[in-house]
């Protein structure tokens, strides 16, 4: 019998503010604990708060951004529930008047394309603080406690790990973009609760689906998937053997690949909602929106649209170079300075070399000459068109390009110099084409084996064959010319074609 997954999701983003979201206390991540604290986020008796307006205007950023319908008036509510973090007893949210409901996001799933997951609402509040478990003990560190939050509640319009993974993705895409969070999910700022459920397939698409379970606190896309898999994998074990499934919450523990019951499933009554009395209403006028929305940045898929139209980008570096605004931002300084094609090619090889000296995407930023950069991983924007042209002039071969980049990357070295120092200048195509016969001549004496290998049809020696050619050429020849000089070196050792 086949099942469906329903998936809802609740994300929960720390916003970039400078302050905290009801005192003035710096909204920053670690520190010392218990250092960022004062009477308000405490909960201390008789403290009240008083609202952060930089957080309601990033909320209607937010809501522009998804399309959503602001309200005229929203307000905010407790919502209590103990929990040793909580210093009030309760958290101040919004629950009946959130700051705008509905508007939505497209996700791409390979298998289906283009789909629409709706939002429900967005809302503002507060953060908790934070337990450390230290042996037997628990400590409280309440720095976090009051930093904002937007928390962007979903339809349960997911079929599934992977479409809830990739509305997260869109989510933390869109809210970089929108320069209101930074996402970090490793540091909790950006963090997920799915709602699962399954249901009989084929069945109507309004028929209700079996008990709902929450999963708590997921922290990366690939706990996400893993997690929404998973609990709807134990929910449908237990419907066919005639088991009930419980509406409770459970924490996912994602090494063990498992998820662990934490409490019953709390229905609102439970939470005791009700209106804050030490906050007025915020009221939003056509004034104030218009405002935000004159100011809105071009977002990721606004830029894909115009890297096609204008810059005639193929669709493999719109997307690459758009899945983070600090990379586009990157690539738009350098292709000022060069041509798109050229800018497109070095921020790519930027990317490669990054990931593969585990360099966090988010880390690079960029700088001008001799200006200072931010950041541990500060590229000069003049150095890398200086590399872009290199290549697009048809200057370097690909292997130089690479080293250059690298060079550039670990440690800022100027192109030009790097590539005359090093003597990966392109050879004139005469040049490189005698270079490239002599060195095949070489590689085939001293490796007859191998050749009869070729001959024999074995393609793995005709790269044995060709790795050891590129060593003696380096960077000066194109591996393209190289692999033409050794397949004509075959043909005439051989006198048929080979490789």
């Amino acid at each position: 019998m086949k099942w469906e997954t329903i998936v809802g999701l609740e994300a929960h983003a720390e916003l970039s503010t400078r302050t905290k979201v009801f005192c003035a206390c710096e909204a920053a991540y670690g520190g010392e604990p218990n250092t960022r604290v004062c009477p308000v986020c405490l909960g201390l008796p008789g403290a009240l708060p008083a609202l952060n307006r930089a957080v309601v205007d990033s909320a209607l950023r937010v809501a522009l951004a998804l399309g959503a319908r602001v309200a005229d008036v929203s307000w905010f509510e407790r919502k209590s529930y103990f929990y040793p973090d909580l210093p009030k007893g309760y958290q101040i949210t919004q629950a009946q008047a959130p700051i705008c409901r509905g508007g939505g996001l497209k996700i791409f799933i390979p298998s289906i394309g283009w789909k629409t997951v709706r939002a429900r609402a967005v809302l503002i509040e507060e953060d908790s603080g934070k337990l450390i478990h230290d042996g037997a003990r628990s400590l409280a560190d309440f720095n976090r406690s009051g930093v904002p939050l937007l928390e962007i509640v979903t339809e349960p319009d997911m079929r599934g790990g992977a479409e809830a993974a990739a509305f997260l993705e869109a989510l933390r895409e869109t809210l970089l973009y929108l320069g209101v969070s930074d996402c970090k999910m490793h540091e909790g700022s950006l963090r997920a609760d799915v709602n699962v459920s399954v249901r009989r397939a084929g069945s109507d698409a309004d028929a209700q689906p079996g008990a709902r379970v929450e999963i708590k606190n997921l922290n990366s896309f690939r706990a996400v998937a893993r997690a929404v898999e998973a609990e709807a994998a134990r929910q449908i074990a237990a419907l066919e053997s005639g088991a009930d499934v419980a509406r409770e919450t459970r924490r996912w523990d994602d090494e063990a690949q498992v998820s662990i019951p934490m409490r019953a499933k709390e229905t609102a009554d439970g939470y005791r909602y009700f209106r804050e009395p030490d906050l007025p209403p915020v009221v939003v006028d056509e004034r104030w929106l218009a405002g935000i929305r004159d100011a809105m940045p071009e977002l990721a898929w606004q830029k894909r649209e115009r890297y096609a139209r204008d810059l005639g980008l193929p669709v493999r570096h719109r997307s690459t170079l758009t899945r983070q605004k600090n990379v586009s931002d990157l690539f738009e300084a350098v292709a000022a300075r060069s041509d798109p094609i050229g800018a497109a090619w070095v921020s790519d090889e930027i990317l490669n070399i990054a990931r593969n000296a585990r360099i966090p995407r988010e880390d690079l930023t960029f700088h001008e000459g001799d200006r200072a950069g931010s950041g541990r991983h500060s590229l000069d924007v003049r150095k890398l068109a200086a590399l872009a042209s290199l290549k697009t002039e048809g200057r370097i071969s690909r292997e130089a390009f690479k080293l250059a980049a690298e060079a550039i990357l670990e440690r800022d070295a100027e192109p030009v110099a790097f590539i005359a120092k090093k003597r990966l200048a392109k050879l004139p195509d005469a040049a490189a084409a005698a270079m490239a016969a002599a060195a095949v001549r070489k590689v085939l004496a001293k490796y007859p084996e191998a050749a009869d290998e070729c001959r024999a049809g074995k393609t793995k020696a005709f790269e044995f064959l060709m790795g050891r050619v590129m060593r003696k050429l380096g960077a000066a020849v194109d591996p393209g010319m190289a692999r033409k000089a050794l397949e004509d070196g075959l043909r005439d050792l051989a006198g048929s074609p080979a490789g």
